[in-house]
């Protein structure tokens, strides 16, 4: 292992906080070793009144911290892997995945327990299009608002009394210590999660094998085959964050279950399909999958956001 690893990072309190715990596990497996966070800017990071979105373009939250690895400027990159668009520059490529936080999107509301304790016309806060229209589908007597900013700032806005309720990932309150600011989780039935919501990706160049061979202690199997799933499934919907898409895998017995959800802005139209697969073929299940949903209705929903149709 080399004596210096630089990480390259958001500046975010949740960005900061997953690439410090990245940093003190090489510390710890390599007491020789310094690691440093070179901090960055992104696309995302500078618009926050605007809703991701309407922002169009994929890799709002990775694209500068890719640009310093090609310039060498950066070893690695701490992603939350639910920010990383499914195509990745050529020279590039995500080399570990860690064991995966809670995977599930959390209710959070000073005055109510559950998503269905809410009376008609709350104001529920939340800038995710795939939370919006599951949410929409579960309780359209809600009004659903924009919600952006960071963990702490959409967490004031609760507070400040600007919305009845918001819905957050679990992973990250768990992440920052938050999770007692948590009412209640939805299960899976009731909204599934975004693409590898919860898993940490360490992005680097693909010539970096000394690198990536000292860092493979952190990579976890399990996650790494939902994940694969997960992001085959996105690539072939060309998902982005202009349009509601969720999926999650989970191994049990040996093998890999995986759910895919399309769904229309407004949540008229939630369409799911499942299916499973042996681990080894992960990649090739989150195609299937993808397939049929277009089959199924999905493709037609799509071909609407995207003002094309889905081939």
């Amino acid at each position: 292992m080399q004596k210096l690893v630089r990480i390259g990072t958001r500046k975010s309190m949740l960005a900061l906080t997953q690439s410090n715990w990245i940093k003190s596990r090489i510390e710890s497996q390599y007491p020789g070793i310094t690691v440093e966070l070179v901090k960055i800017v992104t696309k995302g990071d500078k618009i926050v009144d605007v809703p991701l979105a309407k922002v169009g373009g994929k890799g709002l939250f990775v694209k500068e911290i890719e640009e310093a690895l090609l310039r060498n400027e950066v070893d690695i990159a701490v992603h939350s892997m639910k920010d990383v668009p499914a195509e990745l520059p050529e020279e590039l490529h995500i080399g570990i995945v860690t064991k995966r936080e809670d995977p599930r999107d959390a209710f959070i509301s000073k005055n109510y327990a559950t998503v269905m304790d809410l009376p008609r016309g709350a104001r529920v806060g939340t800038s995710s299009l795939r939370r919006k229209a599951q949410l929409a589908a579960l309780r359209p007597d809600l009004v659903i608002e924009d919600l952006r900013g960071n963990l702490d700032t959409r967490l004031k806005k609760l507070d400040d009394g600007v919305y009845d309720a918001i819905i957050l990932a679990a992973a990250g309150l768990n992440r920052m210590g938050w999770s007692d600011r948590v009412s209640s989780y939805f299960d899976r039935e009731q909204m599934l999660p975004a693409v590898a919501q919860g898993a940490v990706g360490i992005e680097l160049r693909k010539g970096d094998t000394e690198l990536l061979d000292g860092l493979r202690f952190m990579d976890d199997y399990e996650t790494t085959v939902a994940v694969a799933a997960e992001r085959a499934f996105l690539a072939r919907l060309e998902g982005g964050c202009q349009v509601p898409i969720g999926g999650f895998g989970y191994l049990t017995a040996g093998r890999l279950i995986f759910t895919g959800l399309v769904a229309s802005v407004d949540g008229k139209e939630v369409i799911r399909q499942s299916g499973e697969a042996a681990p080894a073929e992960a990649a090739a299940l989150g195609v299937r999958v993808a397939e049929e949903l277009l089959a199924g209705g999905g493709g037609a929903i799509l071909a609407e956001v995207y003002g094309r149709e889905m081939e």
